[in-house]
C-alpha cells in the first residue's frame, strides 16, 4: 500500500502493435509468425484493444475451468472501496494500452471487495490493497505483490506470464506439527525481544514506516504500566498522543494509518478496524489512568460513527472512502472546516452492514461504556447488536458478511468478532442472554471451521468449492484462543477452552508462532491462557446505586484480562458454580485469586486502588 512515483512511466505507452510484435520476438519463431501476422491484421484493419475497456468479472470458482478452456491466465484484482491506491490504479494501471493489450488478450480479469470476500482479504492481507494475484487454469499462483503497480512493470510481467507462466514465487512450504498449546520458552523469549525492538523510542508506536495505534500493542504496554512501570506508562503515554494526530478534528474517527516513518501524512480513509483500535486503547487507557484526554480522543471516535456511520436501524456501515475524487490524495481536503469540506462534496461510505466491522464496533463502544459509564454510548452497542443478529444471524448460529450470502462465506471474522462483542455485552451489562448468544456463536464456529487434524488452526471460511482451500490465519486463530479462553472463565463453558486450545496448538507452532510482525497479540493470549484473569465480584441488589456504583468502577479499573460478576442475591444465581457470595448487609466487591477473595469493599475508591494494584 505504500506510495509510489509513477512520473517516470507517464507517456510511455506502447501502440498495441509494437507492444505484441517486442513481447513475441522472444518466442520460437514457429509461435511467433502466427502472432506477428494477427498483429498485422488488427493493427491495420480495426482499433487497438487498448481502446476497449477491461472489463472485470466477479471471483468464482467456476472461472478457472472457463481459463483452462480458453489457455487463459487469471488475473485477480483485489481492493475496497476506501483503498487511495486502488482508485490510483484503476485510473493509471488498467487504463494503459499495454496492460489493457495483455488482459484481452492472455488473462480473464477479476474483481474482488477485500471488505465483501472476507476469505480472499484473509488469503492476501499481507499483501495490502491492491494486491494483484496471477493464477494458472489450476489455480496456482504464478505471482502476487503488495499495493500499487505502475503500468510500465504491469504490463512488462503479464507478458512475461502469458510466454512462460511458471510461478515467480516460491511454493509454501508444507505445515509443520502442531504445537503444545503454549509457547516454549526460547520462542516467547524470541517475540518478547521482538516486541521491546520495534517501539519507536523517538516517535511512538511500533515500527518504522506505518504509525497508527496497535490496540494489542497498546494493552501489553499497559499491562506494565498498570504494575508501576514508568517507563512503559511513557511509551504508552507517548503513543496515545501520537496518535492524536491520526484522529480527525472536525468530523472525528481515526485514519486509517500514516506513512513516511511518523505522524504527519496521514492517509484519510476511516475503516473500522481503526475505529475499534481507538475506541479501545483511549478507553483502556483512560480507565487505568483517568487522563481526560484519553477520554476525549475515544468519545471523538464514537462522535463520527455516530454521525457517519451509523444506519437507520442501529447498525454500522463499513467505512469512508479518503477521496473526495477518487485517485486525487484529500489532504487539502481535510484540512477544510466542516462547511468547507462539504461544499466540495463527501468522501464516499460504504454502506454495507457486515458482521464482522459491527462486532468491532460493539466492541470498542462496549469499551468506551466501560472507562466512561455512559450510557447513551451502551445504548448504541446494543442497538447495533440487535439489528445484527436479526439480519446477520445464520441458522447453525455463525454470523452472515452481509446483506448475500458469497460463495466463500460464512467466514470465521464475522462470527469471531460478533461472538467477542456478545461476550462484552454480558460483562458491561451482566444481562445473561448476551452470554447465552456468546456461547452459542462459540458453538457454532467451532463446529463450522473445525481444524483438519490437530494443529492446523481454524480456516478463515469453509470454501468456495475452488481449487484455493480456506486460508488458517496466525492472526484470526490467536483472537479466537483469547475468546474461547475468556468465554471459558466468565461461562464455565467446556468447549469454550477447547476451541481456545485448538487455535493455540496452531498458532503456537513455531513456524507461525515466529512469523514477522508485531507479536503482542500472541503474547498476551499465552499469558492469559497461563493464568486466571483478575476476577471481581460484586454483590448487591441490581437497583442499589452502590451496587451499580461498584460495578461500574470495576468495568473501568479492572485489567483488560478480566471476568467480573454481579450478584443480586435477590435475582437468577450466579453464572458459574465457583461464585458464592459472600452474606454482606450492604453492597461489597471483592477481588479473587487463587481460590481467595479479598475482604469486602464497600467504596469505589478503595475498589479502584485494590484493582489498580
Amino acid at each position: 500500500m505504500a506510495a509510489q512515483d509513477t512520473a517516470g512511466h507517464r507517456g510511455r505507452e506502447d501502440t498495441f502493435a509494437s507492444f505484441a510484435i517486442r513481447t513475441t520476438m522472444a518466442m520460437p519463431f514457429r509461435r511467433r509468425l502466427p502472432l506477428l501476422l494477427a498483429v498485422a491484421i488488427v493493427g491495420c484493419c480495426s482499433p487497438p484493444p487498448s481502446a476497449a475497456e477491461v472489463a472485470f468479472g466477479e471471483w468464482s470458482p467456476d472461472v478457472f475451468a472457463a481459463a483452462k478452456q480458453q489457455g487463459k491466465l487469471v488475473l485477480l484484482d483485489l481492493g475496497t472501496g476506501w483503498c487511495h491506491w486502488c482508485h490510483v490504479m484503476e485510473q493509471t494501471t488498467y487504463r494503459d494500452p499495454a496492460v489493457r493489450a495483455e488482459l484481452l488478450l492472455h488473462y480473464l480479469p477479476l474483481r474482488a471487495d477485500a471488505d465483501a470476500r472476507l476469505d480472499l482479504a484473509a488469503r492476501y492481507q499481507d499483501y495490502g490493497w491492491p494486491a494483484t494475484i496471477v493464477f494458472d487454469g489450476s489455480g496456482r499462483e504464478l505471482w502476487k505483490h503488495r499495493g500499487y503497480v505502475p503500468p510500465v512493470p504491469m504490463a512488462e510481467v503479464l507478458a512475461r506470464l502469458a510466454r512462460d507462466p511458471q510461478p515467480l514465487a516460491a511454493e509454501p512450504e508444507p505445515p509443520a506439527a502442531g504445537g503444545s498449546g503454549l509457547l516454549a520458552e526460547p520462542v516467547r523469549a524470541q517475540l518478547v525481544a521482538r516486541q521491546i525492538s520495534f517501539y519507536d523510542r523517538e516517535r511512538g508506536g511500533w515500527g518504522s514506516v506505518h504509525k497508527y495505534l496497535d490496540v494489542d500493542a497498546l494493552e501489553w504496554l499497559l499491562l506494565s504500566a498498570r504494575n508501576g512501570d514508568a517507563g512503559a506508562r511513557q511509551r504508552l503515554e507517548q503513543t496515545l498522543a501520537a496518535e492524536l494526530k491520526l484522529i480527525d478534528p472536525v468530523w472525528g474517527g481515526a485514519f486509517q494509518y500514516s506513512d513516511s516513518g511518523d505522524w504527519d501524512h496521514p492517509h484519510f480513509e476511516k475503516i473500522m478496524s481503526r475505529q475499534f483500535a481507538d475506541l479501545r486503547g483511549y478507553a483502556l487507557a483512560y480507565g487505568a489512568f483517568g487522563d481526560a484526554a484519553n477520554l476525549e480522543a475515544a468519545q471523538a471516535v464514537r462522535r463520527y460513527l455516530q454521525t457517519f456511520l451509523r444506519g437507520p436501524d442501529g447498525a454500522f456501515y463499513a467505512s469512508q472512502d479518503a477521496d473526495v475524487k477518487q485517485g486525487e490524495h484529500s489532504a487539502e481536503y481535510f484540512a477544510r472546516d466542516d462547511q468547507g469540506r462539504r461544499g466540495l462534496g463527501m468522501p464516499v461510505i460504504d454502506q454495507n452492514v457486515y458482521a464482522r466491522e459491527n462486532g468491532q464496533a460493539i466492541q470498542g463502544l462496549c469499551s468506551l461504556f466501560a472507562a466512561s459509564g455512559d450510557a447513551a454510548v451502551l445504548a448504541d452497542a446494543v442497538a447495533a447488536a440487535r439489528a445484527v443478529l436479526a439480519q446477520r444471524r445464520r441458522a447453525d448460529g455463525t454470523f452472515a458478511h452481509g446483506a448475500s450470502e458469497l460463495p466463500g462465506g460464512p467466514y470465521l471474522a464475522d462470527s469471531l468478532a460478533m461472538g467477542s462483542a456478545l461476550l462484552q455485552l454480558w460483562e458491561v451489562t451482566g444481562e445473561r442472554s448476551w452470554l447465552d448468544a456468546a456461547v452459542r456463536t462459540a458453538h457454532a464456529l467451532a463446529a463450522a471451521f473445525a481444524p483438519r487434524a490437530a494443529g492446523t488452526g481454524y480456516g478463515s471460511n469453509r470454501g468456495d468449492g475452488g481449487p484455493l482451500p480456506p486460508v488458517v490465519d496466525k492472526g484470526e486463530n490467536v483472537a479466537l484462543a483469547r475468546f474461547g479462553n475468556r468465554l471459558f472463565h466468565c461461562s464455565g463453558d467446556a468447549p469454550a477452552l477447547a476451541l481456545a486450545e485448538a487455535a493455540m496448538a496452531f498458532a503456537t507452532r513455531p513456524d507461525v508462532a515466529l512469523q514477522g510482525g508485531l507479536p503482542a497479540d500472541l503474547l498476551l493470549a499465552d499469558l492469559e491462557l497461563r493464568t486466571e484473569p483478575q476476577h471481581v465480584l460484586v454483590v448487591g441488589r441490581r437497583s442499589d446505586p452502590a451496587a451499580r456504583a461498584l460495578f461500574a468502577e470495576a468495568l473501568a479499573a479492572a485489567a483488560p484480562y478480566r471476568r467480573i460478576d454481579f450478584v443480586d442475591p435477590q435475582g437468577e444465581p450466579p453464572v458459574r458454580d465457583d461464585v458464592v457470595p459472600p452474606p454482606v448487609s450492604s453492597a461489597a466487591a471483592f477481588v479473587c485469586a487463587n481460590g481467595a477473595c479479598s475482604a469486602a469493599i464497600t467504596t469505589p475508591v478503595l475498589l479502584r486502588g485494590k484493582l489498580l494494584r
